[in-house]
């Protein structure tokens, strides 16, 4: 309901505000017999899906006389006035309205404000910060309240979701929702290390992730490809180790604060020991090979490692912690310690004897000795430790966080699990790979804290959130924002709201809009596609290549990158698998007709999927006629013949209502039939199971 909070408050309204505030509440409390609690049938496209949501009966109608008022208790709150800004930009251009308030100041004071803003505490982007927030929507004013200057600006972004048209106009519906997370650590890590991602790419990745209420900003900046980091005390390693694509530190300080000014923490990560070529290219001296080091440029482990039993290896990395933590303002900073295999240290015999020496009974134990000797550097500079979980041992302080990513094997505790019951603070990577390019309902229906854990609600409370990890040896600027949009909208939620929100058929229907939304606010994944797919064809019409891309889906699970093409950092990634998405979305609908059909038997979705039938099957021909302008194409050109057949085959069978077996085993082949390694085009035919069962229905 509409708190009295605005009246016991400072507010500068005047007596006649005051009054018209009243008003407001009087005619709220008025409506309130309206409401209902039924959120679970409500059509609104909102994600993640707010904890507490009550609707009511009528509108509240966007027009050009929209205003914003600010009740800043900090009174020194900048952060908010800019998001306020940036809310109204984005009402008006989402609605073509002509919105009078253009910004938005510590004097503005608008008489009965559309939407009035109330928050407590100007708080720092920190782990653990009050982020809840209310939202009230009645016929004649909007309010957000909140605990701190974050909670309203997610306050924000909800309201921005509700845009409905009704009556011919834009509105918000009448609503009241009480809302905050359900994990305090909600994160995206980018790799741009493996492909380097320019600055324009990070900021419009950071407004997609703040849309989404996620708050942690998980930086990969160094790997086997490359260092991106600017380092002037020790230029090499951008001078060797970047291929001249790093970071200025002025950059990374605007970056920083973009985030921070969207209530992001930015944690950056240098992956050591492991991981170690771009190192060892600018540093040779502290490798634990005496070898000649370029810069990686295939994916894959490698053996470079960084010496542990060198103390000038430990000059380098304390020269350069104090150089770049400081651009940092997070405590936190992750030092990898992932994927060590120590090849290169069973080889050294110096290692060796070092190890013996101290009593270091295998590598992990000297990887321990390394981390010891990081996190004892890091803590001069003021910062916490935190690593992939290979960094978890009984000598590490307990104050570092494991960050969970393995699969453990089957019948052993998750490895979330095995760390909180170690006492241990946990964030969980493992089943939100978003790089392994799998739907979107495997990543939504994976909880951070599984139903059946043993663990006491002390150690649940260690497991403290989540993140989607973009690693980028298969994406480049052009298509990063496809492979990580709208599908980390659906992490988001699995991190923000309430366990039992698990429903993936209305997962799917709010993601669709979501993903709508996230273009409106600068993400290019469904732009750039058409990007590719001009390239493609050479600017000839794309029409027919859209419609195969519609119903394919790039190998999952790193298959791509084995057996036939091996892709080089700088290998083409302008290719028909590079258009083509995650969750089809052809293939979505498809398969939800044809088990429609294959249940009720109805006449509308047999026709719907005819239609289908009437497009593939035009597929080949169209795309025949552009290949001899257009010679990518003609890798092409195998699938588009074989899902042509395909379609002509079955679209005569459900209109007959009938297949005869030589067109059955024909339909099969056809589907079971391996492209030739040289033409692979790295798809999968995403509706090919539901076509088997169809012609197998058909089979007469």
């Amino acid at each position: 309901m509409f708190p009295t909070d605005l009246i016991k408050s400072n507010n500068p309204l005047n007596k006649i505000e005051m009054n018209k505030q009243i008003l407001t509440i009087l005619i709220y409390l008025i409506c309130l017999p309206f409401f209902a609690q039924n959120a679970s049938n409500q059509k609104f496209n909102l994600m993640p899906w707010p904890q507490e949501l009550t609707t009511g009966i009528g509108n509240f109608i966007i027009s050009k006389d929209f205003t914003v008022n600010i009740v800043d208790k900090s009174n020194k709150n900048k952060r908010v006035y800019e998001a306020v800004t940036r809310f109204l930009r984005t009402l008006s251009n989402n609605t073509g309205i002509f919105i009078d308030q253009g910004f938005v100041y510590p004097d503005t004071n608008y008489d009965n404000p559309s939407l009035l803003i109330s928050f407590d505490t100007t708080e720092e982007v920190r782990l653990g910060v009050d982020e809840s927030y209310s939202l009230y929507i009645t016929p004649k004013q909007i309010r957000i309240n909140a605990k701190t200057d974050i909670g309203a600006m997610h306050g924000l972004n909800t309201l921005l979701q509700l845009i409905l048209v009704e009556n011919n106009h834009f509105t918000f519906p009448v609503l009241s929702i009480n809302d905050s997370p359900r994990f305090e650590w909600r994160g995206l890590m980018l790799d741009v290390s493996r492909h380097f991602m320019p600055v324009d790419v990070v900021k419009r990745n950071l407004d997609a992730m703040a849309y989404v209420k996620m708050n942690v900003f998980h930086w990969h900046l160094y790997d086997d490809q490359g260092f991106r980091i600017e380092s002037k005390k020790l230029p090499d390693l951008t001078l060797k180790g970047s291929d001249g694509l790093f970071y200025t530190q002025e950059q990374i300080k605007d970056i920083v604060k973009y985030a921070d000014d969207r209530g992001i923490r930015v944690m950056p990560e240098i992956d050591v020991p492991g991981h170690g070529t771009a190192f060892a290219t600018a540093y040779p001296e502290i490798a634990s090979k005496d070898t000649i080091y370029e810069l990686e440029r295939y994916a894959g482990i490698f053996n470079p490692t960084l010496d542990p039993t060198n103390e000038k290896t430990y000059e380098v990395l304390e020269t350069l912690f104090a150089e770049i933590t400081p651009l940092f303002p997070d405590v936190y900073f992750h030092i990898g310690g992932d994927e060590n295999e120590g090849h290169h240290w069973d080889e050294n015999n110096d290692i060796q004897k070092f190890m013996k020496e101290n009593n270091l009974k295998n590598n992990h134990e000297l990887q321990t000795y390394f981390n010891i000797r990081l996190q004892k550097i890091l803590k001069k500079q003021g910062k916490i430790l935190m690593g992939w979980d290979e960094i978890m041992t009984e000598n590490m302080p307990k104050d570092a966080i494991i960050h969970s990513w393995r699969i453990v094997k089957e019948g052993q505790d998750l490895k979330q699990i095995e760390v909180a019951k170690n006492g241990y603070k946990t964030v969980l990577s493992s089943g939100y790979y978003i790089d392994l390019m799998l739907p979107a309902k495997d990543h939504y229906l994976n909880d951070p804290i599984p139903q059946e854990n043993q663990l006491s609600k002390e150690q649940e409370s260690l497991i403290i959130g989540g993140e989607a990890t973009m690693w980028s040896e298969l994406v480049t600027p052009l298509t990063v924002d496809s492979r990580i949009w709208p599908r980390t909208a659906a992490i988001a939620e699995r991190f923000w709201s309430s366990k039992k929100i698990r429903d993936v058929e209305n997962m799917y229907l709010r993601l669709n809009e979501i993903s709508n939304d996230l273009e409106q606010i600068g993400i290019l994944h469904q732009r750039n596609k058409e990007v590719i797919l001009r390239n493609i064809t050479n600017y000839q019409d794309t029409r027919a290549l859209n419609d195969l891309a519609n119903v394919s889906e790039p190998f999952k699970i790193y298959t791509r990158n084995r057996g036939g093409k091996q892709y080089k950092s700088y290998s083409p990634f302008t290719l028909f698998a590079d258009a083509c998405n995650v969750d089809a979305i052809d293939a979505i609908k498809f398969n939800a007709l044809c088990s429609e059909y294959l249940e009720k038997k109805s006449s509308e979705s047999k026709n719907e999927i005819l239609s289908y039938f009437e497009k593939w099957k035009n597929i080949e021909s169209d795309l025949v006629k552009m290949a001899p302008k257009a010679p990518i194409l003609f890798n092409i050109l195998p699938y588009s013949q074989r899902v042509s057949k395909i379609s002509v085959l079955l679209e005569k069978a459900l209109k007959n209502g009938k297949l005869t077996k030589k067109e059955f085993d024909q339909v099969n082949e056809l589907l079971d039939a391996k492209e030739n390694p040289l033409t692979n085009l790295d798809v999968e035919f995403a509706v090919k199971d539901t076509l088997k069962r169809l012609a197998l229905y058909l089979l007469k």
